[in-house]
């Protein structure tokens, strides 16, 4: 047999390949399949994961309404809440130096809630499972990619271009659009020669699930401190409203001293750091931290490649939006594809991408500022900056027509979302 022979028929050819079976290649996959196009979703985790009903995933997201209105358009959110999402109906917002503070109320816009704790498994395994009722999504699990083909120049006519991607067991899968939704260190960014703005916060973060003295009220609490901001996200276990997911922002070596900790000086430090504001915190579940860092595509797309979510950009979590802003960026390019293929159009050119990208990145780039912002502000800064802040903080608090705005935002209410995730307030 000759080389050529060999390779033909090593080729699979599909409409679509999305590399990356997270939530949001999930999404995408999930999203797109109902119009009939051929897709292969590659994913390098041998074992399809689980949810634990025993235990909380130490990994959770708070999901906007936009995000929650994208999930059930998928008819993945049904399968969510026959698993674990915990609604909240607060956030509670207060500076460690001084007495500024800010309290959000879904009520104040008419609203059921402000948004939905859930572990990433919850809504992982719903998506995957709702990806098995298409014929037309072929799951490769255990894949080692070794390469994609050669970039093109987007300048060129890209008319009809078909991308490769060489897999290690000397497959090659060719489609029309390859999707990098791989995570944020992407390799396929990497290999697509796509231009990042980067930088590290400075800050690590520690994660786990705890159990408290008092029940969480449905609330989300957030406070300020110089070293960094801790979050407390509610957690309905069992029925029980005592846990709560922890995000806890904090300085290398700080991180490092609070890690080295053992589970009862660990949760002494947390019920100290967050003012026993639902008394003592009782148990913690094993802690992981991560270093942080901001991460920008200058692009978005080539010819025949595109990135989205944690591929495209990653921002800090104080405000929980890295993931609402993954699944807005599959939403959008659910939107765009289908109406491409639709309209008999190549997915992989500049009239489908371009679109994309200048619907996408406004939005996200917002975002990453106003938590640069966020992260700058509530940092190390002199007395009378400090005073002015908790003053700020104060004043928005007694300004109704302000935290409204501020609300809206909050549950993902804005222009130029895709029609699958747009909120209506009354």
């Amino acid at each position: 047999m000759d080389t050529n022979q060999q390779n033909d028929q090593n080729l699979q050819q599909y409409d679509l390949i999305v590399v990356g079976g997270g939530m949001v290649g999930a999404a995408i996959a999930c999203g797109v399949a109902p119009a009939g196009m051929k897709i292969a979703l590659l994913e390098a985790a041998d074992q399809e994961p689980v949810w634990n009903a025993e235990g909380v995933d130490p990994r959770v997201s708070a999901l906007t309404e936009a995000s929650r209105l994208f999930l059930d358009s998928l008819n993945a959110w049904h399968g969510m809440t026959q698993n674990r999402v915990t609604p909240y109906q607060q956030m509670k917002v207060w500076e460690a130096d001084g007495t500024g503070h800010i309290e959000f109320n879904c009520d104040d816009v008419f609203a059921e809630n402000i948004g939905h704790i859930v572990e990433n498994s919850v809504t992982l395994t719903s998506l995957i499972e709702q990806s098995k009722q298409f014929d037309n999504i072929h799951w490769h699990r255990g894949i080692r990619i070794e390469g994609i083909s050669p970039v093109l120049d987007s300048q060129k006519d890209a008319e009809g271009v078909q991308r490769q991607v060489y897999l290690q067991d000397g497959r090659v899968l060719q489609a029309g659009l390859i999707v990098a939704a791989d995570g944020a260190r992407s390799r396929l960014r990497e290999w697509g020669g796509f231009d990042t703005r980067e930088w590290d916060y400075g800050h690590e973060a520690i994660v786990t699930t705890i159990k408290l003295e008092q029940p969480h009220q449905g609330t989300c609490w957030q406070r300020f401190m110089p070293t960094g901001p801790l979050a407390l996200l509610p957690i309905t276990f069992k029925g029980d409203d005592h846990y709560c997911s922890i995000v806890w922002s904090t300085t290398p070596d700080e991180c490092a001293r609070l890690m080295a900790l053992d589970e009862a000086g660990f949760c002494a430090e947390l019920s100290l750091s967050f003012e026993h504001k639902l008394g003592k915190v009782l148990s913690c579940d094993p802690r992981f931290s991560f270093p942080l860092r901001q991460r920008h595509a200058k692009r978005y797309w080539q010819p025949g490649l595109v990135l989205a979510g944690d591929a495209a950009h990653t921002i800090h979590p104080l405000a929980g939006q890295g993931v609402n802003l993954g699944l807005l960026d599959a939403a959008t390019l659910v939107e765009e594809l289908t109406a491409a293929w639709q309209r008999k159009q190549p997915l992989g050119i500049e009239q489908t991408l371009g679109k994309y990208q200048r619907r996408r990145m406004p939005d996200n780039l917002k975002m990453m500022a106003l938590m640069e912002g966020f992260k700058r502000l509530y940092g190390p800064v002199p007395l009378p900056l400090r005073w002015l802040r908790n003053t700020g903080m104060s004043l928005v608090n007694n300004t109704p027509l302000v935290k409204k705005q501020l609300l809206r935002q909050a549950l993902g209410e804005r222009d130029g979302l895709p029609e699958n995730a747009q909120v209506h307030l009354a």
